[in-house]
């Protein structure tokens, strides 16, 4: 299994950069693990957008599902995707169409969403749209996906995705300090973990991970390899890594736009 980053940041993007979205591969399969503020540029960049096998959006925030709305517009208006020959393409009869699973409720808030630009059901015409519920589970081609609520603002997914040869990443999502994360994530082989904040909500009402707690949560969990994302550029990066090598008690790393990870079973050296 390889994860490809092509976004990291928090819910504003870093400069030249883009929200959360990764794209999980096995062989020919590719998964699109959210898609955030600027990331269908980025996926452009990796692979083409009608060879991706699935989406999985974790909830529902503009930095984890907005650019699906290009995404549709592409799969919309493309000239490959036309039924008629155009702009040096043959036309088709199957343009692609592929399946994007959404927390239960996205349906609606997407045609909220695309009614703002005329068309309510733009999403789901350009997308197969499958809408899921936790605790549960999924298989996208050759990955075994569960999935379990954790506390974020809204109604929020951490996935675990095991490959066929039994290795496992465990993405959080986004989520406020929580045990059911620890228990989900348990003997991860890789932990993808957001570590937002440089301290605590000052409301008191929590929805994000310090770097220390966010490494502390994959020390509980048993995490063989930790990787900090949905972190600002505007922090410092020496001080993200100190603190979440405080929280975790050894070794993390921190995500970064273009960074590609080989997710291996732990019974294999890294």
């Amino acid at each position: 299994m390889r994860i490809t980053v092509l976004g990291k940041s928090p819910a504003w993007q870093d400069a030249g950069g883009a929200c959360s979205g990764y794209l999980i591969q096995e062989g020919e399969y590719s998964l699109l693990l959210d898609c955030g503020n600027g990331v269908f540029s980025k996926l452009r960049g990796s692979v083409d957008y009608v060879d991706v096998s699935a989406v999985l959006i974790s909830h529902m925030h503009a930095d984890h599902c907005l650019d699906l709305i290009p995404y549709a517009y592409a799969l919309t208006y493309a000239p490959r995707q036309q039924p008629v020959a155009v702009g040096g393409w043959p036309g088709t009869d199957a343009p692609a169409r592929p399946p994007l699973h959404a927390p239960a409720g996205s349906s609606e808030v997407f045609r909220q969403i695309a009614a703002c630009w005329g068309n309510p059901e733009l999403v789901e015409n350009a997308f197969s749209l499958t809408e899921y519920n936790a605790p549960g589970s999924l298989t996208l081609g050759p990955f075994a996906v569960n999935l379990c609520e954790v506390p974020h603002y809204t109604t929020t997914y951490a996935a675990r995705i095991t490959a066929p040869d039994g290795s496992t990443l465990t993405y959080s999502a986004d989520c406020s300090p929580n045990d059911a994360l620890v228990d989900f994530a348990h003997d991860s082989d890789v932990m993808l973990i957001e570590a937002t904040l440089p301290r605590p909500e000052r409301t008191g009402i929590r929805g994000h991970l310090t770097p220390r707690e966010a490494g502390d949560h994959a020390r509980r969990a048993g995490a063989h390899r930790v990787i900090l994302t949905h972190y600002s550029d505007e922090l410092d990066p020496d001080w993200t890594l100190d603190e979440g090598c405080q929280g975790f008690r050894g070794t993390v790393e921190l995500a970064q736009e273009g960074d590609v990870y080989t997710v291996q079973h732990a019974a294999a050296p890294y």
